[in-house]
């Protein structure tokens, strides 16, 4: 049997492994918590990241190894040789690097650099260990920045977009539809696809020239800011990406099972969109079963995970929703939140 090694057991280890087992494959996961979600799918190694014992222990036997969030320590990806390889781990790490990257390559981003580059205001990001809206903060007088600051210029976007794409080991390169998004507090809490009139070959050549440039294999997702129908590159994630979550259910393979074959060297699958599609996440809080599955055409996904603000436990994602009840499964995943909020009950403990 083929077995995959993957750093990292969270959901996107998790949904991996459900992707892959109809396939026939196996998994096996590192992680420091031994309730990590993933393990419900795969043997489950408890250790550091950088632990060489621990790493050695999850790439013994396995045919591949992959990782599922992109701080990876470089060197643990390199010691049990990850796919997708390091250079996408060393550049998407760091907020400059990757800004550089893009630089580089001709797409097109806001400016970044000092204050003085940037002008007032502006966001100041910490270089490193960014996402779901941490280590940034906006900013409107000059202030010293330190050596792990990097300003951002504060972007009026109309919306904004990702593109999301899969690369095979022989370069062969496919994409999903763009999808628009709905951030709140720094997190994703909806995304639909198709994006209308979005600018598809545009989002298209921008991760091509990633993925060729990196020598990328598996699935990369690029976050993008439609400016007046131009597009800036926000970021990009070397891993499969919740805004491609509705792949599951809507396109004809999933983010997870092409980046499965992606990194075995398999045949790509379809891209193509079965439907269109709205994919709410459940932050916080999921709310009651029977009124998520009494949607039409709804998709329910948990984790396994405890409840707690601000912490993915899991997404929904209807498939040709009617814009009424789209509108009902975010209010389902948004309303009774706030109204913890207002009853002033306090988050639970860490799960």
């Amino acid at each position: 049997m083929t077995t995959v090694g993957c750093i990292g057991g969270g959901q996107l280890g998790r949904m991996l492994g459900v992707a892959g087992i109809p396939l026939g494959l196996s998994f096996r996961f590192l992680d420091p918590s031994p309730e990590a979600c993933a393990g419900r799918v795969g043997e489950l190694v408890v250790g550091d990241y950088d632990d060489p014992a621990a790493l050695d222990a999850l790439a013994r036997g396995a045919d591949v190894v992959t990782y599922e969030f992109e701080n990876v320590p470089v060197e643990a990806a390199v010691r049990v040789g990850a796919v997708p390889g390091p250079a996408a781990l060393e550049q998407g790490q760091d907020r400059l690097r990757e800004k550089e990257l893009f630089r580089s390559l001709g797409i097109p981003t806001a400016r970044f650099g000092s204050l003085e580059e940037t002008g007032l205001p502006a966001l100041v990001k910490s270089r490193r260990l960014g996402y779901d809206g941490k280590g940034q903060r906006l900013v409107e007088v000059p202030e010293p920045l330190g050596e792990d600051g990097l300003a951002e210029e504060l972007v009026r976007f109309d919306r904004e977009l990702s593109i999301v794409g899969v690369r095979g080991a022989d370069g062969e390169t496919r994409f999903w539809p763009v999808g628009e998004n709905v951030h709140r507090d720094g997190i994703l809490r909806v995304t639909r696809v198709p994006a209308a009139d979005a600018p598809k070959r545009e989002a298209e050549a921008i991760c091509a020239s990633l993925m060729d440039a990196l020598g990328y294999v598996g699935v990369l997702a690029v976050e993008l800011f439609d400016v007046g129908g131009r597009l800036l590159a926000n970021e990009f994630a070397p891993r499969v990406h919740n805004t491609a979550h509705w792949t599951i259910e809507g396109a004809g393979t999933s983010q997870f099972e092409n980046h499965l074959r992606a990194i075995l060297g398999l045949p790509l699958g379809s891209t193509e969109l079965r439907a269109p599609c709205a994919m709410v996440n459940l932050v916080g809080f999921v709310p009651p079963l029977v009124e998520l599955l009494g949607l039409p055409a709804a998709h329910v996904h948990l984790y396994g995970k405890d409840e707690r603000e601000g912490r993915k436990l899991g997404h929904v994602t209807l498939l040709d929703p009617g814009e009424e009840t789209a509108e009902t499964l975010v209010a389902l995943a948004s309303h009774e939140n706030e109204e913890r909020r207002g009853r002033g009950q306090a988050p639970r403990p860490r799960g």
